[in-house]
């Protein structure tokens, strides 16, 4: 049991500081959002992860089998991921009040739907991340028993939320002291690090799966 709980902490840690159009998108959607576009983008995350987390344990034989398809899913995920890039690049508005200081954040029902589905689809159309649990679940866990299996991909999946929790909180607090200026330069940052993913994905596709 301490050898799982050491590998859930492991795997993790490694989850929470891997560098990915995820992270960059979280810090974007609180710096613009506040901490309620930030955790409704990363609870989109979250459920895709479990999603994958259960499937890679329970019915390995159905993420081989989608992962038969990865070429199509780098395509539409890379196409997406991409066409999120260009939305922040060049079609994002950021609201300010009268003082033109202060950002208003009108974020409804609509707008969490949009930032939680963005963070689902960006993870669950990754086959990163379904080679990532696939591996782990077979490889760190495959002779565990069914609780060692969920003590470590529970410790894994807490480490990651509590990791995404502190992001969010961060770049919700960083963003009062943000000027406008300065915020429009992290959007147009953050818009062009996502382009280039979904190009990266693209072209890993084309010229490097074969």
């Amino acid at each position: 049991m301490i050898e799982s709980i050491v590998k859930g902490l492991g795997l993790g840690l490694v989850l929470a500081v891997s560098v990915g159009p995820v992270i960059f998108t979280i810090l974007k959607q609180s710096i613009n959002n506040g901490h309620k576009g930030g955790f409704s983008f990363v609870a989109g995350v979250w459920l895709s992860d479990i999603i994958l987390v259960v499937i890679s344990n329970m019915f390995s034989s159905l993420v081989h089998n989608a992962l038969a398809f990865q070429s199509a899913i780098s395509y539409v995920g890379g196409g997406f991921v991409f066409s999120l890039g260009i939305f922040y690049l060049f079609f994002k508005k950021v609201y300010f009040g009268e003082d033109k200081n202060t950002m208003l954040v009108q974020f409804g029902t609509k707008a969490f739907t949009k930032a939680f589905m963005s963070g689902f689809l960006i993870n669950i159309l990754n086959p990163t991340a379904m080679l990532f649990w696939l591996i782990n679940a077979t490889a760190l866990a495959a002779a565990a028993t069914s609780v060692e299996r969920f003590v470590l991909f529970g410790i894994c999946m807490l480490v990651n939320i509590i990791a995404d929790i502190i992001k969010v909180m961060l770049a919700a607090k960083v963003r009062h002291k943000l000027t406008p200026h300065n915020i429009r330069i992290i959007n147009k940052i953050a818009g062009s690090i996502l382009v280039l993913f979904g190009l990266a994905m693209i072209y890993r596709t084309l010229f490097l799966a074969k």
